[in-house]
């Protein structure tokens, strides 16, 4: 079943909002700024398993904390993405969240005590939940001229070409120190600084990118103002796909306990590991170019590879052959770009514009425990047994597959 959409007609991409860009030009600046981004965090994403076993960090620790840092990314956006809606300030928002986390991953590689380095990962995390549901929320009034799985999915892609230049960076730069930690984040700071210089620009060029999304008033209709968006309920098939959502993360391990795996079982050194995250990340970004241009062509049913892949990754990640262990985490990273575009273009489509930042942070918060479960899971049976890892996650996997089955018997559709 595919979504129905919250307007019965679009504005062209050729029509943007006054003093500002086309949607499509919207939409490519939007994504260069998350490409400076994703250079920086996942950059420093790359290395958390290894900084942290350095630390003296055992794998039931990297999987707790990691999983924290997942969850407050994903859980404080249900605090967040209301705020957002309710003050209707969606740049400052967005502005706030990148200003966190720029600032708090150069320092992540001069601390060398484990406490505060837990903190600051789990504190980079917390940017991302500052920011996401309002820019998620800018970006769907312009894929709304250009499709909405099309949108997310440009954009998703250009985040992985900065989560691929990112981890490769700091690999080069570990391996010319001899593994300092210190200089291969520090140099985070160049990517973070224009990031913030470029989304400020946009923000000047477009204040207002609901303009995509108006010519025939339905956008308009649904921004009276706080009062009367706030007392709107999320609709019935957005609930039935984000249980679909919380089960299968449930299931999937992060890629610190990958990486964590990889680096103890001595199948890969540690200036490697940022490589593989990002090889990881380009299949990230071509999943999520394909699943995007299926949706828009079949709709929501194209979800059902996320649950196949999740249930793909442990059985091959966790082995001791290292071509099965890379197979498994770029398996990991197309599993992420499923769920970093697809899953969003759905939210956008099964939800209208006054509520669509609360959708957004409601949807990432059950996410977020659902990730606690997942890194948490996966971290503590790692250590009872790789085999029952492998077995449980593939159960959970099936489970939401006949959730995903029932989802698409749920035929509401927005409220108007």
């Amino acid at each position: 079943m595919k979504p129905a959409r919250t307007t019965s007609a679009t504005p062209e991409p050729s029509d943007p909002p006054a003093r500002g860009l086309s949607a499509w030009r919207f939409v490519a600046v939007f994504g260069g700024v998350s490409l400076l981004m994703d250079f920086v965090y996942e950059g420093a994403r790359s290395v958390t398993g290894p900084l942290l076993a350095h630390l003296g960090a055992s794998a039931a620790v990297v999987g707790v904390v990691t999983g924290v840092g997942e969850a407050a990314a994903l859980g404080l956006r249900l605090a967040s993405g209301p705020l957002a809606d309710r003050s209707r300030r969606f740049w400052a928002w967005t502005i706030a969240g990148y200003v966190l986390t720029a600032a708090t991953v150069p320092v992540l590689g001069l601390t060398g005590v484990l406490w505060l380095a837990c903190t600051l990962v789990i504190a980079e995390r917390v940017g991302k939940a500052v920011r996401s549901p309002a820019k998620d929320t800018l970006l769907s009034h312009a894929t709304a001229a250009t499709g909405r799985g099309r949108g997310f999915a440009v954009h998703e892609a250009m985040d992985q070409v900065g989560a691929l230049i990112g981890p490769l960076t700091v690999a080069g730069v570990l391996a010319l120190t001899g593994g300092d930690y210190a200089p291969a984040l520090g140099v985070l700071a160049l990517p973070g600084g224009a990031a913030i210089a470029l989304l400020l620009w946009l923000r000047a060029r477009v204040p207002d990118p609901v303009g995509y999304e108006t010519t025939v008033g339905a956008a308009a209709s649904e921004e009276p103002g706080p009062a009367g968006s706030q007392k709107r309920k999320l609709p019935r098939a957005f609930w039935a796909y984000a249980v679909f959502t919380a089960v299968t993360l449930t299931g999937f391990a992060t890629f610190g306990v990958l990486s964590y795996h990889l680096v103890v079982r001595h199948l890969m050194p540690t200036a490697m590991v940022p490589v593989l995250y990002a090889a990881a990340m380009a299949a990230d970004a071509v999943a999520a170019l394909a699943t995007g241009w299926l949706y828009d062509r079949f709709g929501a049913q194209v979800l059902v590879v996320l649950p196949l892949l999740s249930a793909a990754v442990p059985a091959l990640a966790f082995t001791d052959t290292v071509g099965v262990a890379v197979a498994g985490a770029l398996a990991w990273g197309a599993a992420v770009g499923v769920q970093e575009s697809t899953l969003r273009a759905t939210v956008a489509d099964l939800v209208p514009v006054g509520r669509r930042a609360t959708a957004y942070g409601v949807f990432a918060g059950i996410m977020g425990m659902a990730a606690l479960a997942g890194g948490a899971l996966a971290g503590v049976l790692y250590e009872v047994s790789v085999p029952l890892l492998i077995v449980v996650v593939a159960g959970i996997q099936a489970a939401a597959l006949v959730v995903l089955g029932f989802t698409r018997a749920v035929r509401s559709t927005p409220a108007h």
